[in-house]
């Protein structure tokens, strides 16, 4: 049997703005029923990558294909797919019910069969009871989620989601991220979002593409993008990573080790056997409540900053750390060489 066609395809796509190349030969596939991500600072290119699937721009050279099909030429209402954005656009002088089943109203579907698909949309999105309500009765949340029930009860192909979630405050949004899981595993549609927010990438993805100045920088699950970043760039935008020059087998090196893969030595602690030793003095100490970030500055030249619970230590404890001389080690297995002209090793 022949492999079914990833949901989207995108063949060297690029979109400039003037002199400025905004996507820059841009390769991908995203695969039916994924959580996708495309994560990246503001101006990399993700949003407009966004806008070219869902057909509001259109390329400068290359191909859009959904299912295998070449959309590229096609408007946006000729695509199977729907977009959320960050701003809602709810229409404010109708209902919620009125609201999500707008798309259908437009589709000619009959009044009995959409308000069904509305009830059941609203019940997915855990809205059930509140359609005669108006937009300006709810609050960001539940407004996201009603523009999310208007997007899925079309049953899209694929729902883009553009920085959805960033208008609300950070505990909805940590609450709002996982109700999207939710909701993208109840419905099963392919969900493409885009984010600038690390953590929201990590925590909601399948899959992610790290986007820097209008290109693809690397693509993969989380963990994977996380614990073995393949350029400087993605070392240092997914999460906190230190970044380390040494001589490395007889010639110079950079690479990279996650703050939390770091321990610290206190004077009687012995080094892991095959462990990779750095000594230095504490600099800087950042207490944050559940953990407290040291900056140790290295006596071979460059600083690291390490990452430690407060499991039993107290602010004014760990506060008392500052220029005090330590030991930091690491895993040889938790260290990643960059080195942009070829293979990532293992130091």
């Amino acid at each position: 049997m022949a492999t079914p066609a990833p949901d989207v395809t995108l063949q060297s796509l690029r979109k400039s703005y003037g002199d400025v190349a905004a996507v820059d030969g841009v390769d991908l596939e995203v695969q039916a029923g994924e959580f996708f991500t495309m994560l990246g600072p503001s101006g990399s290119g993700k949003t407009t990558t966004l806008r070219l699937i869902a057909g509001f721009e259109q390329p400068d050279e290359g191909r859009v294909l959904l299912s295998g099909t070449d959309v590229t030429t096609r408007p946006p209402y000729a695509r199977d797919v729907n977009t959320v954005f960050q701003d809602y656009a709810l229409f404010p002088h109708m209902s919620v019910a009125e609201n999500v089943g707008y798309g259908l109203r437009v589709k000619g579907v009959r009044k009995g069969i959409r308000g069904k698909r509305v009830e059941e949309a609203l019940e997915v999105v855990r809205l059930a009871g509140l359609g005669p309500r108006r937009p300006s009765q709810l609050s960001g949340g539940q407004r996201q989620r009603v523009a999310l029930a208007r997007a899925i009860v079309n049953e899209p192909q694929v729902l883009l989601l553009d920085e959805p979630l960033g208008a609300l405050d950070l505990k909805l949004r940590q609450e709002m991220q996982i109700e999207l899981q939710r909701i993208q595993r109840d419905v099963g549609i392919t969900f493409i979002y885009v984010t600038h927010d690390q953590e929201e990438a990590l925590t909601m993805s399948d899959r992610l593409a790290v986007f820097n100045e209008g290109r693809i920088e690397q693509v993969g699950s989380p963990a994977e993008v996380y614990e073995r970043p393949q350029s400087e760039f993605v070392a240092g935008f997914v999460g906190v990573s230190n970044v380390l020059e040494r001589t490395l087998n007889g010639h110079p090196s950079r690479f990279t080790v996650r703050p939390e893969k770091i321990r610290m030595l206190d004077a009687d602690d012995q080094a892991e056997a095959g462990a990779h030793v750095e000594s230095g003095q504490i600099s800087e100490v950042v207490y944050v409540g559940m953990i407290t970030r040291y900056i140790v500055d290295l006596d071979a030249g460059g600083r690291l900053m390490v990452v430690r619970q407060n499991l039993e230590v107290s602010s004014a404890e760990a506060l008392e750390a500052r220029g005090k001389n330590v030991r930091l080690q690491w895993r040889r297995e938790h260290t990643y060489e960059i080195d942009p002209g070829s293979e990532r090793k293992d130091v």
